[in-house]
């Protein structure tokens, strides 16, 4: 693990004060493997946890002032953060921003830090029925708006009205789900900078154990066919078109086939895990094999799902 050595008077440790003192959580040399699922990654100079969108704007602002260089994260389960760490800082965007209220008896406020487990969950007790497809997605409201998650045959646009996010001049903005511009693995928001804080959607009332029955289903052929027993971050290829990324992984004799501690699963050989002490390094050089002899054999090129924390 890569440890950033921070003098005290560093423009980081300003950032780390300036944290605690409006309330946010706040760590030093904070390591990246304890961040993302696939449990990889060396140490940033500063990890800050804003605690409410307040929180965010005021951390925003400080570091935009002070010129600090930044970057910001969900929950990490589509994440890699590289073994040499970060000399940045990271906003982390975590269940510490976590809320959902209802708006109306079938309209929900969502925090984007809020785990997608947990709105289920509210969804559920509240029998408002199509968020079944999201349970047992890892990760947070916002990182499923941001990549547009979906499984089973519903996509979060299918459940989103409107989103509200920061603006890269630090404004407070709504926009409706047109306008996010969101399809498969993909929406503005890669590209637009701007950080999403919360998300409106449209549910629909049904019987609340039809609801559960669907959820357990879901959530038992999850289990039942993706390895979850080890750390990875999901699908590790988007779905090419007219093609299924495991399926053509499979077909190149790839299922298990492993360098240093990351394997290609073999129980779905969509997902790249960390079978125990995996570098970031083991994982890029797995995935680099994976495309070359994913494109050498069948002429489909595969594109990276999993997201370079940098």
């Amino acid at each position: 693990m890569t440890v950033i050595k921070i003098n005290s008077e560093t423009i980081f440790t300003n950032l780390y004060n300036k944290a605690i003192e409006i309330g946010c959580k706040a760590t030093l040399n904070e390591p990246l493997c304890n961040h993302t699922s696939f449990k990889t990654g060396g140490a940033c100079p500063v990890l800050v946890e804003p605690c409410s969108t307040n929180q965010l704007v005021e951390t925003l602002k400080f570091i935009k002032a002070n010129n600090i260089p930044y970057t910001v994260m969900g929950n990490g389960t589509n994440l890699l953060a590289l073994d040499c760490g970060l000399d940045k800082a990271v906003v982390k965007i975590s269940d510490a921003m976590s809320e959902i209220s209802l708006l109306d008896d079938e309209t929900i406020l969502c925090s984007a830090g809020t785990k997608m487990v947990t709105l289920c969950k509210f969804a559920l007790e509240n029998s408002l029925s199509c968020l079944e497809f999201a349970y047992g997605i890892p990760g947070t409201c916002g990182g499923a708006v941001f990549m547009n998650a979906g499984a089973y045959g519903g996509e979060v646009k299918d459940v989103i009205t409107e989103i509200t996010h920061i603006t890269p001049d630090l404004k407070l903005e709504t926009i409706t789900v047109n306008e996010a511009d969101l399809s498969y693995r993909h929406s503005i928001y890669k590209s637009n900078g701007c950080i999403i804080v919360s998300a409106k959607m449209k549910l629909k009332k049904a019987d609340k154990e039809v609801i559960k029955a669907t959820m357990e289903d879901f959530l038992s052929r999850r289990k039942s066919k993706q390895p979850l027993e080890y750390p990875s971050a999901g699908s590790t290829f988007k779905r090419p078109e007219g093609h299924f990324a495991g399926a053509l992984i499979e077909q190149c004799n790839l299922k298990g086939f492993s360098i240093g501690g990351a394997q290609v699963s073999e129980k779905h050989a969509g997902f790249v895990i960390n079978k125990g002490g995996a570098t970031a390094k083991d994982i890029l050089d797995l995935m680099a094999h994976i495309e070359e002899t994913v494109k050498t054999n069948t002429g489909v090129t595969l594109e990276p799902e999993v997201i370079i924390l940098r």
